[in-house]
Formats: C-alpha cells, structure tokens, sequence
C-alpha cells in the first residue's frame, strides 16, 4: 500500500513539474523595418541551453521553465531579455543600435572594438555611401571625418580625385595607401554599393604598414554574406541629369570691343572697332560649351548563406556623360564583384573575393594653356561658333574652342581584376593562423588622333601632318602574407599578438608609339598598321619596371582590468627601389589608452558614459624614389654612324646610391567621448608629424659630372625636413525624440599647419606654372609651407606721374611704370624693384577643413544633407592669357581709368607695361562652403511590403553638389592638380558638376 501511495505521489510531482516547463515559439524582427532577423542568438539567461533563428526569424526553444529569462542578442541590435509567464508564443523586434553597429574598425591585419582602439582612427559606414551616392567612394571621405581632405583634380567624367590624410608633408606623394579586404587596391576601382565600411589610420597606428603607412592608410571593407541566411536580391540604381556648377563673368561683345578700344588708345594706335554700335552680346562661349548631360547608375547584388558558406555577388554599371562636349567627354565603369566564404572544417575556413572592373573614357584637352575652356574664355565673343582666327588676332595659342572639340579624337579602354584568396586556420582556442595571396591585373590601351586643321595664322595647334598615337600598359601586383594571431585572457589581464610576414611584387610594362599620315585624314582609319609615313625622330618606346618589398611584422596588444590599453608595433621592410646598402629599415611604434569612464569614481556618472584617453608615437615610410640609385639610359645623344646623324640615347639623371625613402616620426594624442547616454560622441586630437628625408630633385653638382646635357640632370637626394601639426575636433548628436522621429548631427574640423624646417645644399625647388615664359610661381623654402605662391606684392595702382616719380624703379621687372600700372613693394628694401622683391603670396593647402552632416527620419520618411569647407586658402587665376586681343573678366570693367577711378585693377593697354607679371592680384582667396549633398527619402511600409512581396523599396531624389559659397572667380574653388609643389594653380579647372538623381532602392 506504501508503495502505491508514493508511486502516485511522485507521479503528481512530476505532472506538476512538467507543467511548468514550456516549449516556447516566436519570431524575431527588426523594429526599423520590420524584416526578420537570422541568426538571432535565444539563450536562456545563466544557461547554455539556447537556439538561433531560421531565414524567417523563427525560432523555437524547448524547457524553458516559468520564471525563466530569454536573452536575445543580435549584431548592430540592442539585447532584449523577456521573462517566461506561460507557453505563449513570444515575437520579439530588436532596436537597432548604432553604437553596436560603429563599434568595429579595421586596424591592420586585424579588426577591433572601437572602444578600445587607441590610435586615431575614423570610421565611415556604409548608410554614408548610401546617402551620398558618390561615383567614385573617394568621395565619401570629403567632410565626413575629421583629418581627411578629398579634392578633385578635374570635374570630367573619370577625373580622379587627390586624398590628403592630417595635410601636405612631403614634396612628392602625399597619398594614402589603400587595403582592399587585405590586399593593395584603389577606391576608384570599387563600386561604392560594395563597400561596408572604410577605415583610416591617421597617426603611428598605421605603423604596422611600415615603409608604406607615413601618408596614412585607407582600409577598406566590402560587403559579404552572411550564415544561415535565405538568398536575397537587392537592386539598387538611379538616373539623372548635370549640369555646371559655374559660368564665369566675361565680358559680352560690346564691352569687349569697347576694352580693345580703350586699350589700342592707349598706346596710340587706330581703334580695332571703331562703330561699337550694334555689336550686342556676341558668343557667349561657356553657353555654348556647357550642356545638360546623363548619368545613370544600375547595382545588383545576391547575398545570403547556409550553415558552413556566405556568398556575395555584386554587378554594376556606371555611365557618365561631361558637362563640357559630352560625345567627347565621358566615362563608364562596368564592376562584376565577388565575395566567397566557406567553412571546410570547425578549424579551417577558406573566403575569396574577387573585383573585376572595366573603365572606358573619352576626355578634351583640360587644365593647362590651350586648353578647352582656356580658350572659351579667351576667344573673342565677336566671333561666330564656326569662325576661326584667320589671322592670329587672339594671338598664337587661343583657338576656336568648338573646332578644337570637333577635332579632338581619343579613346580609352582599361580592364582590371583584383582581390585575393585566403585560409584560415583555428590552431586551437587562442591561436589562428591566416594565409593570403592578395593580387591586382589591369591592363589598357589608349589611342588619340591629331587630323590636319588649321585654326588661323601662326596658331601653334596647326598641324599639316595627321597623326596617330597608341598605347598599351600592364602592371602586375601580388602579396602573399601569413600571419599568426594570438588572444588569451588571463584573470584581469588580456593579451593580443600578431605576427606575420609579408612580400610584394610589383612589376609590368609599357608600349607606345606614333604613326604618321592617316589614311584619309579619318578617325575611323587612325590605326598605326594603317598610316604610311615615317617620322624624323623617334616615334616609338617602351618600358618595363619590377618592385618588390619583403617585410616583417609585429603586435602586441595589451589590456588590464579592461581599462588600461597599450600596443607596441613593428615591421622590417626590404625594399627593392634603393641600392642593398640602404634597402631595409625598421618601423616601431607604441601606442597607449585610458578608459576613465570605468573607474570607480565615473562608472556610475549620468553625464559622462564613455571617456578615454589615448596617445601614439612611432616612425612611417613613404615609399618613394623608384631606382634613384641605378643610372639609366634616359637621356638624349646624336651619334654619327657612316657619315649620318643619327638619334640615340645617353645616361640620364645622375644617380645617388645612397638614396632612401622619406621617414615620418608622428605623435598624436587624443580623446574619445560619449555624453547624455552616448547620444553626444566626441573626439579630438591633436597630432605632430616631422618628415624627414624628403626627396629633392635636382640638387647641384658640380657641371663637370655632365648634368646639363639633354635629359641628363642633377641626382635626386634626401635633402628635406618638414613639420605638420594641428588639431582635429568632431562633435556628434543622435536621439530618437519619439517612435516616428529620430535625428542626427555631426560637425568635424580640421586644423593644419605645414612649415618646411630645413632644405640642405642651398636649393629652393619650384613647380608650376604661370603664363608663358615667367618664372615659377610655387616653391619649397625654410619656414614655409611646401608649395606656397611667391611673386610679387602690389600696393595698389599709380594714379599719376608725381606718384610713378616718388617710388622706386620697375624698370628691371621690363618696363617703366605709368600711371595706371601696379605699384609693386619694395620687400628687400634695395631701393629697386626686380624679381628679388618676390614673396609669399599665400598657399594651396587650407588653414581648417570641416564637415556639418544632418539626417533625420519621420516615419517612412528619411532626409540627409552633407556640405564640405575649407577656410583659409588661396588659388592662383591663371586662365587669362597674355595677349592684348583676347577676352577678360568683368573685374577689367572697374580697371583704372585715370586718377581716383581704381587702386586695384590697373589700366589696360597693348603697350609694354609688368601688369601681367605674377603677383597677388592673381592670387585670390579660394575659402569656401559646398553644399555637396541632399537627399529626401521615402520607404514603403510594412504593410505595403507585404502585399507587393518585398522587404524594401525606397524612392529617393538627391541633388550633389549643390551650390558652392566662395569669393574665388574661378570655376571650382576644390580643385587641384594634387602637385605639392605647383597644386592651386589653375589653368580653367573642368568645374564639378552639379547632379539632379531620381533613385530607387529594392530589396526582395
């Protein structure tokens, strides 16, 4: 009977227990959008019993007893946990959570939580590519971190764009290097819509780049799959149309001939246009050149994944047409993309990604004298669209800028495939091992035509014999590296190390020559196998080149009690360019931080949630001089052979074995942080960089080594410091207000000094231009920035001759002055003004760069703008030609006129005088603020979605570049050839267009 009774007993406990157990189901989603979430890890709290969920989000979790919590957690998702009450299904959304989703940097052969980082690194995501639409990504850098500057070298389809990282250090290349999921690659190669996130090292951080990291270094992440994952297809495209941003003011017909006249007048000869009447307005020649042109943009991707592969497949195309003779001036960029991860065991995983890219241009003669628009706004608006200068009245160079586009004739084909292959391998808890071969082909051909024309007397761009001109190139580039990580955790202390090698090889060669009399006169028979005649001189070449660079690796990451943090790196570098003496170096650096928000006395403060305090110091390379150390047969000779000249070559610059690349030694010491429940992020550094052995080409020597022969020259030598400093400040504020309304704001500036701190062998390098036959107007000099303007200071305008009389001579300069003329400054005070009077007259590189970026979101409504600005720099107006005939600026029509009528614009006159000679009245503040994007929004809801069978669909129109506030005459105040010695010279830069787009973002 006992045994009965406790039988049942022990039954009803049972049934009694199992009743409190439950099997619990749901579905987890996105509260943003309401897509279902994979992946999701459904844990129940304190245990190690959990699930995760299925391509819809389901989920379903076996046990769970009442009282119990479920912790879900997601990636770039706030954590929810949910006490169990009874077997109801559970659905869960999860809140996005940006902090989460910014958290993760790429540092180099590694990626780590923001929060520890201790270098000055900034992030940009990818919602800012989505938001900005940039053609190239390069773009998405311009005033959207602190420290970067993005400007353009041309406004033309294709132009390229100039990355400036914390400033100008160097006399030759101030470019970042660029990592593409590991291996050395290009932004502009990469269709944006790939792109995840990009990175930047900006202090001694970068020093695990060793020889390459002084210029800074860009890492860049593509977009892959992700595990258990249903397939999804997104498309991605939009379409609009451009126009110029500028016209510049010039003078209309009647005004011009009226200047003409007064100028004739002047030196007493016969007016050119004596009956003014009814000349009207004449050509407007940038109305006639400017013109509304296409551009359309199509992506589509398949991303997705199972248990042990992800995959991403990515296809797009680029069209753009120019805004300057757009059937003569235009780009397309065709990009297939592919990214391939597979598990093979636990331990060994295998990813490959692979970028093929195609680009093919058309471009117009721009930037430089005799160029397009140069001579758009030279010519003379008396003339017609089809009329030539048939008697050089405009002068030698100044061509009828229609003809010039109708007899412009090139093409430009590139194909390129880049990405790597790598193994990873899980040695145990605490060890990985990783391989990759990273690797970059591409190839081209060019060809241009020059037919017979004749644009009028005398014109330097007549040509009576047709050419042809082709070109092929292939460059070549691998890197294998193997590195080993390690991470372990020892009680309060947590160790990172990473040690690896790696070697590159760079190698290629190039293929051009000129053919003579094209059949027919014809672009459709300009081909080299086609044309029958011989040049007189040499009108082929070649050449080959082969880099490579053997490296060595090092880091180790230190972390105690999770708030003191400290990392030490360095890489040895081998690299082919310099002579075995002086190829290998060495790069350490160290770098530290403080988390002071989570010591006791702040880790409970309702005010400050994040606060750290971080420093860096180490040495960088900026790999440059390729073989200055061989001397090579790249001069010019004319041998005699059987009683005949004949052409040949000899030694070309002289060599220097001892050549080495430049150094950087950088400091930085900075902050990061987070206020009001990290809705206020802040971060400021402040950063010093001396660069050391800077390259300076053509240093003297003595004449007997044979330097002055045709292409020979003085050797290149490290002869150079330079010093750059200055401060970095961002400031952001996000809040979500409501469940319909959220916001965010960012500003960020930048504030630059650069000085060149010693130059040895007595030599002042120049570069650039102005005008024709005058001296260099840029320079590298001793307490200077690199490529500051040097010319002459004006000090207003004579107003008569007692003035003329009372002031020192300018007759050395080529002319005495009249009333009417510039009064230059006597700077040495010598009591005579010559070209020794030239001084600073300002310089390229701005004093601050700064950023304000605004986005907000009303229920399906979202809308962002982004404006770019720098402030406290000068450009030079070099697009006004030097001859009497030619149009001018609207400024002329203030010019002096006699006694009192100007003391800034001086007479005009076709008699001798040293007005046109460079000086600051062609220097011109070039300070500005561009509203470079704003895009409106709108998504479908959910309800929508679910009818039509799409997770998302989103209509946007965005206007980029907008509008541009500056003082500068020119076209485009950003502008620049991205020379350090001769950059901010402007010739009639190719202005930026302005873009209207009608977009559409679908997603199924």
């Amino acid at each position: 009977m006992k045994k009965i009774f406790f039988s049942v007993l022990l039954s009803i406990f049972a049934i009694s227990a199992y009743a409190q157990e439950y099997t619990i189901s749901g579905v987890v989603t996105s509260q943003q959008d309401g897509l279902p979430l994979p992946t999701v890890s459904v844990v129940i709290k304190n245990t190690t019993k959990g699930t995760v969920t299925d391509f819809d989000g389901n989920y379903t979790i076996n046990n769970v007893q009442k009282g119990e919590t479920l912790v879900f957690s997601y990636l770039g998702f706030e954590t929810k946990e949910i006490v169990v009450n009874n077997g109801n299904n559970i659905d869960v959304a999860l809140t996005e959570s940006l902090e989460a989703l910014e958290e993760v940097v790429l540092i180099g052969y590694g990626s780590k939580n923001q929060k520890d980082v201790t270098g000055a690194v900034s992030l940009v995501s990818s919602e800012t590519l989505e938001e900005l639409k940039p053609v190239d990504a390069t773009i998405a850098l311009q005033g959207t971190t602190s420290g970067v500057t993005v400007n353009s070298a041309s406004g033309s389809p294709g132009g390229g764009f100039n990355i400036i990282v914390r400033g100008i250090s160097s006399n030759g290349n101030n470019a970042p290097l660029v990592i593409v999921d590991g291996y050395r690659g290009s932004l502009n190669s990469i269709n944006p819509d790939d792109i995840e996130s990009i990175s930047i090292l900006k202090d001694a951080q970068a020093a695990i780049y060793g020889i390459e990291g002084a210029n800074g270094v860009i890492l860049v992440k593509t977009k892959s799959g992700k595990k258990n994952t249903a397939p999804k297809v997104s498309y991605d495209g939009y379409t609009g149309f451009q126009q110029t941003t500028r016209k510049l003011p010039y003078l209309n017909a009647t005004e011009y001939a009226l200047l003409l006249n007064e100028s004739y007048a002047a030196n007493g000869q016969n007016l050119p246009f004596p009956n003014v009447s009814g000349l009207g307005t004449g050509t407007d020649w940038q109305d006639e050149l400017f013109e509304i042109a296409p551009i359309f943009n199509h992506s589509i991707r398949l991303t997705g994944g199972g248990e042990k592969i992800t995959y991403y497949f990515g296809a797009s195309r680029l069209q753009q047409d120019g805004i300057v003779a757009s059937n003569k001036s235009n780009f397309n960029r065709s990009n297939i993309k592919l990214r391939l991860g597979i598990d093979i065991t636990e331990k060994l995983k295998f990813s490959t990604t692979a970028n093929y890219f195609n680009n093919q241009r058309q471009s117009i003669s721009e930037n430089g004298l005799g160029s397009v628009l140069f001579n758009a706004l030279n010519y003379s608006p008396l003339y017609s669209l089809n009329q030539e200068d048939e008697t050089g009245f405009l002068g030698n160079e100044v061509i009828n800028p229609i003809s010039q586009i109708n007899n412009t004739y090139n093409e430009y084909t590139g194909n390129g495939m880049e990405g790597n292959f790598q193994l990873e391998y899980k040695l145990n808890d605490n060890f990985t091992a990783t391989s990759r071969l990273g690797y970059k082909t591409y190839s081209d051909k060019g060809k241009s035509f020059a037919p017979i024309v004749n644009y009028g007397s005398g014109k330097v761009f007549n040509n009576d014999r047709s050419t042809v001109n082709q070109n092929t190139t292939r460059s070549n580039y691998f890197n294998w590296e193997t590195f080993i990580s390690y991470d372990n955790t020892f009680g309060n202390h947590h160790v990172t190390a990473t040690l690896g090698t790696s070697a590159q090889k760079s190698w290629g060669d190039g293929l051009y020559a000129t053919g003579f009399d094209v059949p027919n006169n014809s672009w459709d028979f300009a081909d080299i196998s086609l044309t029958t005649g011989i040049g007189e001189a040499i009108s082929n070449g070649s050449y080959v080149f082969d880099n490579r660079l053997t490296s060595y690796f090092g880091r180790l990451e230190y972390e105690f009690l999770g708030k003191y943090l400290m990392s030490a790196m360095i890489r040895r570098d081998a690299a082919s360019d310099f002579s075995p003496e002086n190829r290998v170096d060495y790069f350490p650096s160290v770098t530290a931080g403080w988390k002071i928000s989570e010591e006791n006395f702040l880790n409970d403060s309702e005010l400050i949630n994040f606060l750290k305090l971080r420093g860096s110091y180490g040495f960088l390379g900026n790999n440059q001089g390729n073989n200055l150390y061989r001397a090579q047969l790249s001069g010019e000779a004319t041998y005699v052979f059987d009683d005949a000249l004949v052409s040949g070559v000899a030694a070309g610059r002289l060599q220097n074995t001892l050549a080495r690349w430049e150094r950087g030694e950088k400091f930085d010491v900075g902050a990061d942080i987070k206020l009001f429940n990290s809705k206020v992020d802040i971060t400021a550094d402040y950063f010093l960089e001396d660069r050391n052995d800077l390259l300076l080409q053509n240093l003297p020597v003595s004449g007997i080594l044979g330097t002055a022969a045709p292409g020979s020259g003085n050797p290149t030598v490290n002869a150079g410091t330079t010093r750059s400093r200055g401060f970095e400040f961002s400031i952001g504020y996000k809040d979500k207000l409501s469940e319909n309304f959220s916001f965010g704001v960012n500003y960020n500036f930048t504030n630059v000094k650069g000085e060149v701190i010693s130059i040895e062998g007595d030599v002042i390098p120049e570069g650039g231009a102005f005008g024709v036959g005058q001296l260099s107007p840029a320079r590298m000099e001793v307490g200077q920035p690199i490529g500051y303007f040097y010319g002459l200071q004006t000090d207003g305008v004579f107003q008569n001759q007692a003035e003329v009389n009372a002031h020192p001579s300018q007759a050395a300069l080529g002319a005495e002055a009249s009333p009417g003329d510039f009064r230059y400054v006597d700077v040495n005070q010598d009591g005579v003004i010559d070209f020794d009077d030239r001084t600073y007259l300002g310089k390229p590189q701005a004093d601050f760069y700064m950023g304000l970026n605004l986005n907000f979101k009303y229920k399906n409504l979202d809308f962002s703008a982004y404006s770019y600005a720098e402030v406290g720099k000068e450009m030079v107006r070099n697009y006004e030609r030097d001859q009497p005939n030619v149009n001018r600026l609207n400024l002329y029509l203030n010019r002096w006129t006699g006694e009192g009528t100007s003391n800034t614009v001086p007479r005009t006159t076709t008699g001798a005088t040293t007005n046109k000679l460079f000086s600051d009245f062609y220097v011109e503040d070039a300070s500005f603020l561009r509203i470079q994007n704003v895009q409106l929004g709108y998504s479908l809801s959910q309800n929508v979605l679910d009818k039509i069978g799409f997770d998302k669909v989103r209509i946007y129109t965005s206007v980029n570049n907008l509008f541009t506030f500056t003082k500068y005459t020119g076209y485009d105040p950003a502008a620049t050839t991205g020379e350090a010695i001769g950059g901010g010279i402007d010739y009639g830069f190719y202005p930026v267009s302005r873009q209207y787009l009608l977009g559409i973002n679908l997603t199924l």
